[in-house]
């Protein structure tokens, strides 16, 4: 029962926001002059066990490059329907990437951890390419990738 009401929660939170406590949460990811192609991004969730929770978006749309985003895809067996809905163009080298969703309220505080996977074409991979807790106190303090992410903020 404890790990299914974390996944409950996340799913409240996506599908029916009217219905669950809700906060709006804004994502600005912006990336390095990395010098190639468009960069594959997959934004999600783990909880405090380090198990996967949900995710939040998927930058860019062809599957056949989803499993170069190791992270994302050994936390999801590579379920393209975790996805669905969820997906916007790649991200070209030194743009910036906002989204707005609602996450539930619970999620915050709570052990939950922000993960960015980042793969670009002809390029090395980086899985975990920011990792971040998602905390109240983190919001709007920008945080450095690995690699391709110059910072990666949230703010409400």
């Amino acid at each position: 029962m404890n790990k299914i009401m974390p996944a409950i929660a996340l799913t409240a939170a996506f599908m029916l926001p009217c219905l669950a406590q809700a906060r709006p949460l804004k994502l600005t990811t912006t990336l390095t002059n990395y010098g190639g192609d468009g960069a594959y991004l997959a934004i999600y969730l783990t909880n405090a066990q380090g198990a996967y929770a949900g995710s939040l978006w998927m930058a860019g749309r062809k599957s056949k490059y989803y499993t170069h985003l190791s992270g994302w895809h050994r936390a999801t067996g590579g379920n393209s329907t975790e996805i669905n809905g969820i997906t916007g163009a790649s991200v070209g080298a030194g743009r910036t990437l906002e989204i707005s969703l609602d996450l539930a309220d619970a999620l915050f505080d709570a052990g939950y951890t922000l993960h960015v996977d980042a793969a670009v074409e002809d390029m090395r991979d980086s899985p975990d390419e920011v990792s971040v807790p998602l905390t109240t106190a983190g919001a709007k303090t920008p945080v450095r990738g690995r690699r391709y992410v110059s910072s990666l903020a949230y703010s409400f």
